[in-house]
């Protein structure tokens, strides 16, 4: 669509139905628990959360939560990436992690680290963060569950 315009921002308020609509597609985790996952960042102007979306014509397409590391110095920790299910694979999720790590550079951050399932269904987001350059840098067999590894990527912000 020629006309459509598309930004990568942080979420506000009005974002909160939209995103839980781009969560009814994908299985990144069941809608009904955003609100409660996001309270702190929508409530506190002092909390170092971040959420973020690409939108379409200002409305929501995608999400992602990333917030630092507890006793750790500029380590944030991804927690969430997912793009509505019509529309993946067409660079959303590479220009929102191109958003998050210039965002975090820009706030002075160190290291970006991103945890994902060893399982087959997880090769494609394995291969796309190492497509982006992230180093993976450990596994935790049987970390999910019995035969679901965790794997561990991370990337030098400075």
């Amino acid at each position: 669509m020629p006309n459509e315009k598309r930004e990568i921002r942080l979420v506000t308020d009005d974002d909160i139905l939209a995103l839980k609509s781009v969560l009814d597609t994908i299985e990144l985790f069941p809608s009904a628990m955003l609100d409660d996952m996001i309270s702190d960042y929508l409530k506190n102007a002092e909390t170092e959360e971040i959420w973020f979306t690409e939108t379409e014509n200002n409305t929501p397409i995608s999400i992602g939560y990333c917030a630092p590391e507890k006793l750790t110095n500029g380590t944030y920790n991804l927690y969430a990436l997912g793009v509505r299910s019509d529309i993946q694979s067409k660079g959303t999720g590479t220009r929102m992690m191109h958003f998050l790590e210039s965002y975090l550079r820009a706030k002075g951050q160190r290291l970006l680290i991103v945890d994902t399932s060893g399982t087959d269904a997880f090769a494609s987001t394995r291969n796309f963060y190492e497509k982006l350059e992230y180093r993976k840098e450990s596994v935790i067999h049987d970390f999910w569950d019995e035969g679901d590894d965790k794997v561990t990527y991370v990337k030098r912000l400075r």
